[in-house]
């Protein structure tokens, strides 16, 4: 709980009878005690944590018994390919395409669930995330788009388990690696969940990342934010803040991506799942120049499961959504960089963490053999992570202007991408 292996999913708060609760959520947002807990409900929570334990091994065997196709960096799949919603509302709300937001309302169209578990904005705290059962259209979309802030899925597991109903869940790949633990040891918390779909996972930043974009803009009291959005208008959309004033700040997308490195939660860079493996169907942004270049939002999609596939094939058939089939090595190609980031450095990471003596995630597999030119690469980039978190860098770079630093992060980043295309990219 007060180590860098939390991922805020969520579930020991859920589960915990209202013993444990979420301390300051603008601030380290971890897990707190606040009552005694028995040995049972122990064993529960440590069951069902995901940041010390996920075995893919075995969780793949159980949930996809016999894929079409696996590749330890994609994981297991049926189809991957190139789609969006044919509805142009609904791609339009979307982060990228509106796959899974049109997805969800189909499911509820064909009454195929009842309700979804999905992430939105909260109504009495606007600046924070909630996660809550929608159960018609408008509701979903009202959940649509990326968020980027920490959240916390699995703190809604009660009700959950008291609606009267089937779901589908959406969350990330730590709060979806505890939903299959649950399933797995048949907890009647997440007996009704029917499907579970996700988005592809880079990082996640602490509210703080907030607090220095509003000081950057001469604000200083979030609680004046009426509305929060990650990836406003436009694919790829806007970092948009709206404040009680009428005043409305925006910076582009890739420019806002300065903030990362100075509020990275930890775990991220512990977290080796890009395109989470454990769903029916997963999405994501399809970053390549040939869509890109036309706007209107294009990802990347993958079904999982037998099931998943099989709602994929029905929805296209019906003209919901248009796919297009990739292969896998067009897949890895247009995600090399996040692919990397995860499935290499991410492990490369854990060495490093377990070589300081500290506790390390046990994900029941390992990828090895990596060439000295890239663990000489990934020794800068975490070295840059813990001199960019510090008090002093995050006040610094402050001191510029958003667009400007924005500016200098993006082109930075195109010349580190270049520069340290051949590593990345051998033996991918």
């Amino acid at each position: 709980m007060r180590s860098h292996l939390c991922n805020r999913c969520g579930s020991c708060v859920g589960l915990s009878e209202g013993k444990i609760v979420f301390g300051d959520k603008t601030g380290k947002y971890q897990p707190k005690i606040i009552a005694p807990i028995d040995e049972q409900l122990a064993d529960t929570l440590w069951e069902a944590c995901p940041g010390k334990q996920f075995d893919f091994p075995k969780y793949r065997k159980q949930f996809f018994r016999e894929p079409a196709y696996f590749h330890e960096f994609i994981g297991p799949y049926e189809r991957i390919g190139i789609g969006y919603a044919a509805d142009s509302q609904v791609r339009r709300e979307g982060a990228s395409g509106g796959i899974i937001s049109a997805i969800l309302i189909w499911l509820l169209k064909q009454n195929k669930i009842d309700g979804a578990v999905v992430l939105g904005m909260s109504t009495k705290e606007p600046w924070l995330t909630q996660a809550f059962i929608a159960t018609t259209p408008d509701e979903i979309l009202c959940a649509a788009q990326s968020k980027y802030i920490i959240s916390s899925n699995n703190d809604i597991l009660p009700e959950i388990a008291a609606f009267k109903g089937r779901l589908a869940y959406v969350g990330l790949p730590g709060q979806i690696q505890s939903i299959r633990k649950l399933q797995a040891a048949k907890h009647p918390s997440v007996s009704n969940i029917d499907y579970i779909f996700g988005p592809f996972y880079g990082n996640t930043l602490h509210f703080s990342s907030i607090n220095s974009f509003l000081r950057t803009h001469g604000e200083h009291d979030y609680h004046t934010i009426t509305k929060l959005y990650f990836r406003y208008g436009e694919w790829p959309g806007n970092m948009r803040v709206e404040l009680k004033s009428g005043r409305i700040i925006e910076l582009k997308k890739f420019h806002a991506n300065y903030l990362i490195p100075f509020h990275i939660l930890r775990n991220s860079l512990y977290c080796t799942d890009l395109t989470s493996e454990f769903t029916d169907i997963s999405g994501g942004d399809a970053w390549a120049p040939v869509y890109e270049e036309r706007g209107k939002g294009f990802s990347m999609v993958i079904s999982r499961s037998k099931k998943g596939d099989a709602l994929l094939k029905e929805m296209v058939e019906a003209g919901w959504l248009s796919f297009d089939q990739i292969s896998e090595q067009e897949a890895i190609s247009m995600h090399s960089h996040g692919y990397d980031f995860k499935k290499r450095g991410g492990f490369i990471r854990i060495k490093f963490r377990k070589l300081l003596g500290k506790s390390v995630p046990d994900y029941g597999y390992q990828i090895k053999g990596f060439k000295a030119s890239r663990y000489l690469m990934e020794m800068v980039i975490s070295s840059l992570f813990i001199v960019m978190s510090t008090s002093f860098a995050r006040w610094a770079v402050e001191q510029f202007p958003p667009k400007f630093i924005g500016g200098i992060f993006e082109k930075t980043r195109t010349i580190w991408k270049k520069s340290t295309h051949k590593i990345k990219r051998r033996e991918l």
